[in-house]
């Protein structure tokens, strides 16, 4: 009997070896673009595969500790990953080529998908819309149940959790999100001081701390802007750019995390119907890539009187600049800031306080907005079942929920 050769462990990266080319990174993350789908938890398992096991880029304690970073700055973590990690290959032509071929399959679908929402609403296309809203249902509540479990394991942080959601139900408004991520911060400190904080790595960055300043300093230069922008129902470059920029800047989490701070940015203001708010949700759950791509769909169906291709590209990048920026600057000095106790217990905090966001925006729009009938709850309990006990892709919830709102439709 035949056996395998065992899988050779990766050993760290060698300084001394040839960097990688933006070419060799992109092909790379083109192919994950292409087909990694399941959301960040499983890109993070693509990106092991590819980039530890299978090209040994990094080794298993520099890519978890990779992953420590993101988790702990706002923004998508399994793009800042993918950008980090381009970095550390071949620099900043790597970076971005990482960028580019990880997200541009998944923004042109999403692109293509706001250009047929215009008729997608009568007929067979409200069915395929409404079964799109019954999936953002189950994928937002599996979504929710996984990070209460998470990030509010205990009852400090699930008592920070429900405050958070009970603020945003009662307050709203622009600056609520702000306040209860900064509330979360302030409450972890004093109530998750038995968190401890990981162990801290130093990556093979090649600039030092006052790049790292500065790039905190474009980070704060920009969201000043965009939270002194004026809010109105007449969308402009100039708000939309900011709108999306101060909604990447206070994503903690990324994921589904993003909906609650999108639905202010789009919906409250009157750019975005609900309706088609929650079907492109819905959409980028079938894409591959990072679900931060509903941005091409959501720029394109803002008003602007511009071409839908430069509302998306802008509210694209808008919503992805904060979250490197941020990365950028903590990369150098991670090492230093993870030993601090302080800043997991701070963290801890804000990580609850996000989980009562996703709840407050579970409740409404997704909730309100999707569910009418004792059918559409089957429909999305049997979806929340496909994800949460038999783990399928949510491609398949996708299917299933349209499939099911079509039949229904066609029975009555």
């Amino acid at each position: 009997m035949t056996t395998s050769p065992p899988t050779p462990t990766p050993g760290p990266i060698d300084a001394t070896r040839p960097d990688g080319t933006a070419t060799e990174i992109f092909g790379v993350f083109l192919k994950l673009g292409l087909t990694a789908f399941g959301g960040p938890i499983a890109h993070v398992g693509y990106l092991r595969q590819e980039c530890v096991q299978r090209r040994r880029w990094l080794d298993e304690a520099q890519f978890a500790q990779l992953l420590a970073v993101c988790q702990c700055v706002p923004g998508p973590a399994s793009s800042q990953m993918g950008f980090a990690i381009g970095l550390f290959r071949a620099g900043w032509r790597g970076a971005v080529a990482a960028f580019v071929a990880f997200t541009l399959p998944s923004a042109l679908l999403m692109f293509g998908a706001a250009a047929l929402a215009s008729r997608l609403d009568h007929g067979m296309g409200a069915a395929v819309v409404h079964g799109l809203k019954l999936v953002a249902v189950a994928v937002v509540a599996h979504g929710l149940v996984n990070m209460a479990r998470q990030l509010a394991p205990d009852a400090p942080r699930a008592l920070i959790a429900a405050a958070a959601c009970a603020l945003i139900v009662l307050a709203g408004g622009g600056w609520a999100q702000l306040a209860v991520v900064a509330f979360g911060g302030a409450l972890g400190l004093w109530l998750c001081r038995d968190v401890s904080a990981p162990a801290a790595a130093v990556f093979p960055v090649r600039y030092g701390s006052r790049r790292a300043a500065a790039f905190l300093l474009a980070f704060l230069i920009g969201l000043g802007a965009s939270l002194v922008q004026p809010s109105s129902s007449t969308a402009t470059m100039g708000s939309l750019a900011s709108a999306f920029y101060q909604t990447g800047a206070l994503v903690f989490g990324g994921g589904h995390v993003v909906l609650p701070l999108l639905q202010q940015a789009v919906v409250d203001t009157g750019w975005v119907d609900p309706d088609t708010f929650l079907a492109g949700y819905g959409s980028a759950q079938a894409m591959p890539g990072p679900m931060f791509s509903v941005a091409a769909f959501l720029g394109a169906e803002v008003p602007l009187g511009l071409p839908a291709a430069a509302g998306a590209a802008v509210a694209l990048l808008a919503l992805f600049l904060p979250g490197f920026l941020l990365l950028l600057a903590v990369l150098p000095v991670w090492s230093g800031l993870a030993r601090r106790r302080w800043a997991a217990s701070a963290m801890a905090g804000i990580n609850a306080a996000v989980v009562g966001l996703l709840a407050a925006a579970f409740h409404d729009p997704v909730w309100r907005q999707g569910v009418h009938t004792p059918g559409d709850v089957a429909i999305a309990v049997v979806g929340f079942t496909l994800l949460a006990i038999l783990r399928v892709s949510a491609l398949w919830v996708v299917l299933w929920a349209v499939g099911a709102a079509i039949a229904v439709r066609q029975l009555l």
